[in-house]
């Protein structure tokens, strides 16, 4: 009986390992647009984010919300999380400085990240602080209107390789075979010295 609490107490702390790095590797964040970015209507703005390796999340839709009215602008479904970067040219955006930024997939209803409130100023005004210049390595996705639930995205990209109807999880997960061995060879040693310890 004693060997069989240390192989329960060395499988709840694999378990318990496992469950620790799967947190630390899943984080999605906004970087750009930050708290005082200021957008100028007519002009390219960029939009910057940093997310975990092993998060599953190969893309996702981008919306554009303001606190103060209902409803929501479409700006792109589908955009590749690799790419990291993504420019956006608003056009007719009613001024405001509570719009902010919902990075979610659409279909489920799952959010992965929400940027701080920013500004979207009216054409030929001389914004304070504009942010960083677009990405010309990036698309460009063009906005225009009040928020409006009825429109549709204004973009959508091509269907994701690896949204389960294409590829498979060696393709969609970087080094998930290795995570797999590793996962299956730390398992095989607790079960040895298991048995190494009964015997």
């Amino acid at each position: 009986m004693p060997s069989l609490r240390l192989l329960s107490s060395c499988f709840s702390k694999c378990i318990f390992l496992i469950f620790l790095t799967t947190s630390v590797s899943a984080y999605f964040l906004i970087d750009e647009p930050q708290r005082d970015t200021q957008w100028v209507n007519n002009q390219p703005n960029l939009v910057q984010w940093q997310k975990g390796l092993l998060d599953g999340i190969n893309g996702f839709d981008v919306e554009m919300a303001r606190l103060s009215t209902d409803g929501l602008v479409f700006v792109a479904r589908n955009v590749p999380a690799q790419q990291d970067y993504l420019n956006i040219y608003i056009q007719d955006i009613p001024p405001g400085d509570d719009y902010f930024l919902i990075f979610m997939n659409s279909t489920h209803g799952t959010m992965y990240a929400t940027s701080p409130r920013f500004t979207i100023l009216s054409p030929g005004s001389n914004p304070t602080n504009k942010g960083p210049s677009p990405n010309n390595a990036v698309p460009t996705v063009t906005v225009s209107g009040a928020p409006d639930p009825t429109k549709a995205f204004a973009t959508t990209f091509p269907a994701l390789p690896y949204n389960g109807a294409v590829g498979g999880w060696r393709e969609a997960v970087p080094g998930s075979v290795e995570l797999v061995f590793l996962v299956a060879a730390t398992l095989a040693s607790v079960v040895a010295g298991g048995a190494w310890t009964i015997s």
